[in-house]
């Protein structure tokens, strides 16, 4: 049986939800989540409670959430968005020196916005516009396919519990077991998915949810979500409109996301606003956190933003299209960044442009860094492109349609990638 733990549906519970800019909240002094709590004692609405203490809510009709004793922990090394939660883009094998060869391809049905994700056993994982999430083996035997309510632009992403995350247009998380059954889904917004325009689309759940070392997900929709594993809201920040962008934390439990309303948000650890920088223009890219804590970030503005965590832009680059790809940085502080003006950027931690390489159309896709160093990179030109360090391209591989999403790389060196042509490819 699925469990839906739609907002409107449950009571607040087990966390503290922030509507408004402002931020502000209620605080419990008793407990915020389970690790403040004693073991094996768990936190419930606030209160420390025994285990057996979880019960119905008597009277109401509703059986409040079960929740767990076991320890939760995060997502394995790059099984989600960007590669870990920082938003990276580390991947986890080598990328080939030459154009590697197709091994094989599996029809998805629809459209792929999102980018695949490896789990723990290699099973790859990947949502289509054909309103699926397919779970595909490394031999390219799709092993199942749920079916969501709308189509998806979301990576999936994988907890080390083998627990898949994932969004829909329908406006709904859900949490689905290795096994293709649906644990929960959550409601994240009271938009119509049904209607068209701005304001039927902001409570999609779109980007890939973005997993915290305690197993909290965190999420865009109309506005910046927290959920616990269990499926229930932990807080809410809204914003004035949608929010595209994928979450991005940082080791002290920040969480960055960009937003419509062309501002970077910062987000305490318990959901209340701590700053936010306005640009030009929306923030659809995702943000990604160098290891001195700067975040980077993309604008329509046509500008990459470097800012510190105390909110103050350090430096902007300005390229001469829009950002909407998020950036990968490597082990040495650079940062790669694609473009609507068809070129991938090299900047310097200093926002000196170190190289740019063109393409032969738009970049929205945010690229990858293989084991071995090499910049992978998809284009709306319908190739897929590996590039060295150095600025060098070093292959080219056609796919048969727009490729807006980034690559991931097996251990083994085996590339998987999809894009508008409604395949998974597998490279190597």
């Amino acid at each position: 049986m699925i469990r839906d733990v739609s907002a409107g549906k449950w009571p607040a519970v087990l966390g503290l939800v922030a509507f408004g800019c402002s931020g502000t909240q209620t605080h419990s002094a008793a407990c915020s989540k389970d690790v403040d709590c004693r073991d094996p004692r768990v936190c419930e609405r606030g209160v420390c409670v025994d285990p057996q203490a979880v019960t119905s809510n008597r009277g109401s009709g509703i059986e409040s959430p079960q929740v767990s004793t076991t320890a939760v922990r995060g997502a394995p090394p790059f099984a989600m968005f960007g590669g870990d939660a920082r938003h990276t883009g580390r991947r986890g094998g080598p990328a080939p020196g030459k154009p590697p060869r197709e091994l094989w391809k599996v029809a998805l049905g629809g459209v792929v916005a999102g980018s695949p994700t490896l789990g723990p056993d290699g099973t790859i994982y990947i949502a289509s516009h054909d309103h699926s999430l397919y779970a595909v083996d490394p031999a390219g035997k799709v092993k199942w396919k749920l079916a969501t309510g709308d189509r998806s632009w979301s990576t999936p992403a994988v907890a080390e519990d083998g627990t898949i995350y994932v969004g829909s247009d329908d406006d709904h998380l859900y949490a689905v077991k290795a096994d293709g059954k649906v644990s929960w889904k959550l409601r994240l917004g009271a938009c119509d998915p049904k209607g068209f325009g701005p304001e039927s689309s902001r409570c999609d759940v779109d980007g890939g949810p973005t997993i915290g070392s305690d197993g909290t997900i965190y999420v865009g929709g109309d506005g910046i979500h927290a959920v616990w594993p269990n499926g229930t809201l932990r807080w809410k920040l809204a914003t004035a409109e949608h929010v595209a962008s994928t979450p991005a934390l940082a080791a002290d439990g920040t969480v960055y996301a960009g937003s419509q309303d062309d501002a970077l948000y910062a987000v305490s650890p318990d959901g209340v606003k701590k700053w936010e920088v306005r640009t030009g223009g929306d923030v659809d890219a995702p943000p990604a956190i160098g290891a001195d804590g700067t975040i980077y970030v993309g604008s329509d503005d046509k500008a990459l933003y470097a800012i510190s965590a105390a909110g103050k832009v350090a430096w902007k680059t300005v390229a001469a299209e829009p950002i909407r790809g998020g950036a990968a940085i490597g082990a040495d502080g650079t940062i790669y960044v694609g473009s609507l003006d068809g070129a991938l950027y090299a900047i310097a931690p200093t926002g000196k442009v170190s190289w740019k390489l063109a393409a032969a159309d738009k970049i929205v896709a945010t690229p990858g860094i293989a084991t071995n160093k090499t910049i992978l990179v998809g284009s709306e030109d319908e190739h897929l492109y590996a590039i060295s360090p150095s600025g060098t391209l070093l292959w080219l591989i056609a796919l048969g349609g727009d490729v807006d999403t980034t690559p991931a790389i097996a251990p083994d060196g085996t590339i998987y990638v999809a894009g508008d042509d409604a395949h998974l490819h597998a490279f190597r």
